[in-house]
């Protein structure tokens, strides 16, 4: 079980595999916190994962988020949410993806973007995350690559395992893990 005393967080850049990597969470029988508010379509086929429908940086901005409703429990936060967390003890599992494939899977899911803009953009926001929890005394992290958990599951699962220091079924969390749906693959 969860520390009921720590706010545990999957976060990255949108289109990194943050919920792939709460799916994993899910499928290994940890706690994750989420609603139906955002189902399952087909830039995410298994599901987003996500409480408020993806607003919860809205929520987080204005005060309005209970993050000591959800202690002892996974919630997702997209990078720039990292911002606005409340003070409180974390551990957070970031994950990261080579930028292109990022801004691949932005245009598929968003339409036409400007890529040259949002490389610099998305670049910065993920060098500022990092940076973000490195200063933080509070913070625990992990950096997960979207690639190296599609490449070596096993590995990268065990890794967060002894991150959160909990024991979880291995066997079902890589169920998760679905190759095919690594579609936006760099060159």
């Amino acid at each position: 079980m969860l520390n009921s005393k720590i706010n545990y967080i999957v976060s990255g850049l949108e289109r990194s595999g943050t919920s792939l990597m709460m799916q994993i969470l899910i499928n290994g029988g940890l706690p994750v916190a989420f609603d139906e508010s955002r189902p399952p379509d087909e830039h995410n086929p298994k599901g987003y994962f996500e409480l408020a429908g993806g607003k919860i940086i809205n929520h987080l901005m204005d005060g309005t988020f209970d993050m000591a409703a959800h202690t002892g429990r996974i919630v997702k936060v997209t990078a720039y949410g990292l911002k606005f967390l409340p003070k409180g003890k974390y551990k957070i599992i970031y994950m990261q993806r080579n930028i292109e494939e990022v801004l691949n899977s932005m245009q598929k899911m968003d339409g036409e973007i400007d890529k040259e803009r949002d490389r610099i953009l998305f670049t910065k926001l993920d060098k500022f995350s990092i940076k973000l929890m490195d200063r933080n005394k509070d913070v625990e992290y992990i950096i997960i690559n979207y690639r190296d958990i599609i490449d070596n599951p096993r590995a990268e699962i065990e890794k967060v395992g002894n991150f959160l220091n909990e024991k979880f079924d291995f066997d079902k969390a890589l169920e998760a893990v679905d190759s095919k749906l690594y579609r936006n693959r760099a060159s």
